[in-house]
């Protein structure tokens, strides 16, 4: 089995192709790396194939924020340039001037 390039980066901002939310990437499996729990959740005529990158986003809804582990065949780029209100971004990223999310660097004192 070959593994795909990911197509989304660390702080790439995406959306779920078919329910409504959004998020920040900040961790990519090159395949599905979940509970098989987890995978049989997901009604079988939309379960995603596992030989594929899968996301974790710091994701929002209309509703509240949560982690989310997303196949990259349901993600599409977000380009509303609206931030991301998760409460869990700015332990992670730094805004830059260019509209995107860095991944913050560590300091240790």
């Amino acid at each position: 089995m070959e593994t795909m390039q990911a197509k989304y980066a660390i702080g790439e901002v995406v959306k779920h192709r078919i329910y409504p939310f959004r998020g920040v990437v900040f961790d990519v499996d090159p395949t599905f790396s979940n509970t098989e729990e987890w995978y049989n959740s997901i009604p079988e005529d939309v379960r995603p194939r596992r030989d594929q990158p899968f996301y974790h986003l710091l994701a929002e809804n209309a509703e509240s924020e949560y982690i989310a582990y997303v196949s990259e065949q349901n993600l599409v780029p977000d380009t509303s340039e609206e931030p991301v209100r998760h409460p869990q971004i700015e332990e992670m990223f730094e805004l830059g001037d260019d509209g995107r999310y860095h991944a913050r660097t560590k300091t240790f004192n």
